[in-house]
């Protein structure tokens, strides 16, 4: 019993995750929701507001250009980590990635 429990924990420690693709809406001057992904993930932000968002990480790992309504931006995480980011048009605006 001791050795399946064995192989079965050596699997999963060697085995990636499967990356957790996500989508996160910009209305109503507010970022939807924070996000957790795993490794290798895109995080697409969409702007659903008539008025233009950036998507700016805090640290400088990413930033897109002004968003107008019905345009998106994505940006793939490699490394766990918590990453804050904000529209640098309407700073109040912030959330996070979280990659684990």
């Amino acid at each position: 019993m001791k050795a399946i429990f064995f192989a079965a924990a050596l699997l999963a420690a060697t085995v990636p995750a499967f990356a957790q693709d996500a989508t996160v809406n910009i209305k109503n001057f507010m970022f939807a929701m924070n996000v957790t992904v795993t490794p290798g993930s895109t995080v697409t932000w969409k702007n659903m507001d008539g008025e233009p968002h950036t998507v700016v990480s805090t640290d400088g790992l990413f930033r897109s250009k002004a968003l107008d309504q019905g345009d998106s931006y994505s940006f793939k995480f490699d490394k766990p980590g918590v990453y804050k980011y904000i529209c640098s048009i309407h700073p109040q605006m912030r959330a996070t990635v979280t990659v684990k």
